[in-house]
């Protein structure tokens, strides 16, 4: 297919049409965390409930994004981009319109699935479309669009979730889908990859999504049935032996979805595995000061939205700076010192207790977010130059699906263990707190039961009026106690991240742009 300039009428209309789709995948993903706490109380969810709603979308996106850019070289970029973006707004309607959480969850995955079709169609069709000398300015152009449209989603979200309006997080999906439709329909060429004659993967697409939602499943059940349940230990079993099957079928394939031997490049291995810990790391760490923040710290939802925007305008200030210095210097000094810095902003947001609210944020958490906005400011650029500068050109793409698939990997799987780990911090902390109120057995179980709602945790109507301030105030400080313990784990991860660049990423295995 003929390349367009970037500045030519054909190549504005790639770019909106590009950067209008990825925006709305990003505002939906960063403003559902803020609207959680509301759609919760809405929809009467447990915390469980609240990781598949999360969860439900994440799965689908990992386990099919790979699939998704290989179709769209087959098929044709730009009509597997536009069934992605139809699917995706067809999906936020749906889930605008949930009665229930079951409903909800079933329209995420559709959304996920849309989301599969459609995140991995953006940069695929910019990069076949757009001429070679200005590729990387119109990557870089979609990126620096799609980060400052992404900073609104949190203030977005917290705005609506104050209103009582948190379904309109999905609503608004759909002009903006529908925008990118008729654009591309209209203005956009279709491109495909010519040599791509091979089949898909379709096993190892199966192999991976049946594996990664069994697994999901075994952590979410564990706080309501116990580690030794049969549901526990059979899902997760399974789901263990499917993820070795898709190693083994890859291992095979003649045309896989993830070709092996690029984890034989030692700093490809650890760029992914730096991504893994760091990617998980942040997902848990964002998504429990968010429930912190309204649910225990008093809070509004668009307060919460707006303690983000300093990280936010950190990514987009020092960003580009951070990607000059990768390439001058080579990426693997930033890949220590970055997501260490990130891993102690975790730290420093764990050791905060009950607040005074807003007006104490500026001396508790802001620190916090400061240092860990530095911290990711300056490995997101180095990270992408590290995975793309350590394979050749003709990998470029596939090792842009992989570590895109890790990250969110890394989401699913973060939710899913945190969401679990956190029921059974909040019930520990309780259980030894309740142990000083003087409650019949009946109640004190009632008001334990109450931990699988974590922050949203309400006193049990037929307690003694005399005992629900203290209970109350034990459920604010038991979410704290579990917060505490998750944001030190997510900081572990983030050292763990920057351990991954010391042993494995080289300077000397990424090539210079």
């Amino acid at each position: 297919m003929a390349t367009v300039a970037l500045r030519s009428t054909a190549g504005k209309w790639v770019m909106v049409s590009a950067i209008l789709a990825s925006a709305m995948a990003f505002i939906d993903s960063t403003a559902l965390n803020v609207v959680l706490p509301s759609l919760q109380k809405s929809l009467q969810a447990t915390g469980a409930d609240l990781f598949w709603i999360l969860n439900a979308y994440l799965l689908m996106l990992a386990s099919l994004i790979l699939i998704g850019g290989s179709l769209g070289d087959r098929l044709g970029r730009k009509k597997v981009f536009m069934a992605g973006i139809f699917i995706f707004i067809c999906g936020s309607a749906a889930c605008g319109l949930s009665p229930g959480v079951t409903f909800l969850i079933v329209f995420r995955i559709i959304q996920g699935i849309g989301g599969a079709l459609m995140i991995p169609g953006s940069l695929s069709l910019i990069s076949s479309s757009i001429n070679e000398q200005e590729r990387g300015k119109a990557i870089g152009t979609w990126s620096a669009f799609t980060t400052v449209v992404t900073m609104g989603g949190p203030i977005l979200g917290g705005a609506l979730g104050d209103a009582g309006l948190w379904r309109y997080i999905f609503f608004i999906n759909v002009p903006i889908g529908i925008a990118a439709l008729v654009m591309l329909w209209f203005k956009v060429k279709e491109s495909r990859d010519e040599g791509s004659g091979h089949a898909l993967d379709f096993p190892g697409a199966i192999a991976i999504a049946l594996g990664l939602a069994l697994v999901t499943f075994g952590f979410l059940r564990i706080p309501a049935v116990g580690l030794a349940n049969w549901q526990v230990y059979t899902t997760l079993s399974v789901g263990v032996l499917l993820l070795v099957a898709f190693v083994v079928i890859e291992a095979k394939s003649k045309h896989p979805m993830v070709p092996l031997h690029l984890f034989a490049n030692a700093t490809f291995s650890g760029a992914n595995l730096l991504s893994f810990f760091l990617y998980a790391g942040l997902g848990a760490g964002m998504l429990f000061l968010s429930l912190n923040l309204v649910q225990v710290q008093g809070y509004s939802q668009l307060q919460s939205g707006l303690t983000f925007l300093p990280f936010t305008i950190m990514m987009i200030s020092l960003a580009r700076f951070a990607g000059t210095l990768a390439d001058k210097y080579g990426p693997r000094l930033l890949l220590i010192i970055g997501p260490a810095a990130a891993g102690t902003g975790l730290l420093i947001l764990s050791f905060i207790k009950q607040t005074n609210g807003p007006s104490d944020y500026w001396t508790s958490f802001f620190p916090g977010v400061i240092v860990f906005g530095l911290g990711m400011s300056f490995t997101v650029a180095p990270l992408t130059t590290a995975v793309m500068g350590s394979v050749s050109d003709h990998f470029s793409g596939t090792a842009s699906g992989v570590n895109n698939a890790v990250t969110r990997i890394a989401n699913v799987f973060a939710n899913a263990i945190f969401g679990a780990l956190a029921v059974l911090f909040f019930t520990g902390a309780l259980q030894h707190k309740l142990a000083d109120v003087k409650l019949k057995p009946q109640y004190q179980q009632e008001a334990l039961a109450q931990a699988a709602d974590l922050g949203n945790a309400k006193v049990p109507a037929n307690i003694q009026s005399s005992n629900k301030a203290v209970i109350e105030k034990y459920y604010h400080e038991s979410f704290i106690a579990a917060y505490a313990n998750i944001m030190r784990i997510s900081a572990a991860l983030g050292f763990l991240g920057a351990l991954m660049a010391v042993i494995f990423v080289k300077n000397s295995a990424v090539k210079k742009e």
